[in-house]
């Protein structure tokens, strides 16, 4: 296949942001994007969502912070991260040549934190800004935010106020009623979801009896939280009318297209990016034969196209 022809497959727009594929980054697995410039062609992938951001630097959880699982892992990493002000002076404009779709997970410890980092954040260099409620393995906040759709909402609200750029929700998957969640953060604003955050989850050592994490608990993700993923996706597309980010447990091509059958309009790999780099470049690849094995003429032509069973009469 020609890359034209790939790339008319492929090509995606949302909210604006002209997109060379539907695959992003999934934040905190692909570091601020510089560290695979080596392996692919960062220009080609459809946005880099880089490691989350807040405020002030952060030094993250102590001890254990990864742990393998069956088909996935935990982690609690505790969005280490240098700040917000280190990354505008200094990485950004490492990063800016590579030509990449930057866009911006953030974390605040309050509403308030959330609004600053929206506006420091509301530049040309930056195409979008995905808020993270929802981190499973910071003490402070992001339980609270991730959980409570008023509490969704006032973040959402918070940082449309101060931000022009596309404002992306991602939600966490703790929770009963997703699609609750979801419509809250869609009155208040949300221009985007992105869905699922990782599940929280626990590992013990039988040998030691003690937990594996040092944080104790942590944030599962990789092929295991698939289904998972696939049915929240499916779930809010039914509710909502802004662009869906699938995510979750996508290894393969053929992942990948559960999610937009289920409802995404784009995809975000994440933990594949740890046991293969070129992950992203591949699984688009592999996309876009799909699609022309099958005659369809964009990635478009797939979206929300689940096919149900017919109802007994």
């Amino acid at each position: 296949m020609t890359d034209a022809r790939e790339a008319a497959l492929l090509a995606t727009e949302l909210c604006g942001i002209k997109m060379q594929t539907p695959i992003l980054t999934g934040s905190g697995t692909f570091g601020f994007g510089e560290e695979f410039a080596d392996l692919t062609d960062l220009s080609r992938i459809g946005g880099v969502v880089v490691k989350g951001t807040t405020l002030k630097p952060r030094r993250g959880n102590d001890g254990v912070r990864i742990a393998e699982t069956p088909a996935g892992m935990l982690n609690c990493i505790g969005l280490e991260n240098p700040g917000i002000e280190v990354f505008l002076q200094k990485t950004l404009p490492r990063i800016r040549p590579y030509g990449m779709n930057i866009i911006v997970n953030v974390s605040g410890g309050s509403v308030e934190e959330y609004g600053l980092l929206a506006q420091k954040l509301d530049i040309p260099e930056i195409a979008a800004i995905e808020v993270n409620i929802s981190c499973p393995n910071v003490k402070e906040g992001g339980i609270v935010f991730g959980t409570d759709p008023d509490a969704a909402a006032a973040v959402t609200k918070e940082v449309k106020a101060h931000t022009k750029k596309p404002v992306i929700v991602k939600l966490s998957p703790n929770v009963t009623d997703i699609v609750a969640m979801a419509k809250a953060v869609e009155a208040a604003g949300a221009d985007m979801i992105s869905l699922i955050n990782t599940l929280l989850g626990m590992q013990i050592d039988t040998k030691t009896w003690k937990p594996v994490l040092g944080n104790i608990t942590g944030g599962l993700s990789g092929p295991c939280v698939k289904p998972v993923a696939v049915r929240m996706v499916w779930q809010v597309a039914q509710a909502v009318q802004v662009p869906i980010i699938g995510m979750g447990g996508i290894m393969t091509a053929e992942d990948a297209v559960e999610f937009f059958l289920a409802g995404a309009s784009a995809i975000a790999v994440g933990t594949a990016n740890f046991t293969d780099p070129t992950s992203t470049a591949r699984i688009a690849s592999e996309l876009a034969a799909y699609l022309e094995q099958h005659h369809l003429e964009n990635i478009r032509d797939l979206v929300g196209r689940l096919e149900l069973p017919a109802k007994e009469e």
